[in-house]
């Protein structure tokens, strides 16, 4: 029998890597892909078994509300089309200048057997409107702590996410000082700090890979 698989679309990218990160702690679900949307966000693709999936769901939408973020999460019982009905091919977008569509298996060399596994670091996302914004977060979040910039992904209509790495409470710290700095030059659409991310996730940042 055919895995079953869900669709979890959020409004905003970083949110969605948090509310990822949740949801695959707490099931066993596989990510297939993520592909951006012009929400803008992302649509992460996941496969698993139907159970998993609907906890997953479940999850998705409850931290969502949380969050204040837009979400639709749909579940489909071994579907009957192809893949090809639903997986994008891999596409790269001149205008932003990076992938829209991601595959973290293949793009990171990210296994099945370790998609589980959680890093030993803690990673920070400041998401704004405004590129001059994200660009004081980024250099506010560095001369306040010991963290390490590991890509910015851009996502259309200005919104911009820096992502950053270190311990938990540098993050924290960097992620509270660059978020603070944003309100005067743009707009802060979202900051989060994710403890021990998952391989999986990490596999879906740009520049990052499972290290």
């Amino acid at each position: 029998m055919s895995q079953s698989v869900a669709f979890v679309e959020l409004g905003s990218w970083s949110c969605g890597i948090v509310i990822l990160d949740a949801a695959e702690k707490a099931s066993g679900v596989r990510v297939l892909q993520a592909e951006l949307n012009d929400g803008p966000g992302v649509c992460v693709k996941l496969t698993g078994s139907l159970a998993d999936l609907e906890a997953a769901a479940a999850a998705v939408k409850s931290l969502a509300w949380k969050m204040a973020v837009p979400v639709t999460a749909h579940v489909i019982a071994a579907p009957g089309a192809s893949r090809a009905a639903y997986e994008a091919p891999v596409e790269f977008n001149p205008l932003i200048e990076q992938a829209t569509v991601s595959y973290p298996s293949e793009s990171s060399g990210v296994s099945e057997k370790n998609m589980s596994d959680q890093a030993s670091f803690a990673i920070g996302l400041i998401e704004t409107q405004g590129f001059t914004a994200v660009f004081e977060a980024i250099d506010t979040a560095v001369k306040t702590a010991n963290v390490e910039v590991l890509a910015r992904e851009k996502l259309g209509g200005g919104y911009i996410t820096v992502v950053i790495k270190g311990d938990v409470a540098a993050v924290q710290a960097a992620v509270d000082a660059g978020s603070a700095k944003v309100a005067s030059l743009g707009k802060l659409i979202a900051a989060h700090v994710i403890a021990r991310p998952s391989q999986a996730v990490l596999s879906l940042l740009p520049g990052v890979g499972a290290k």
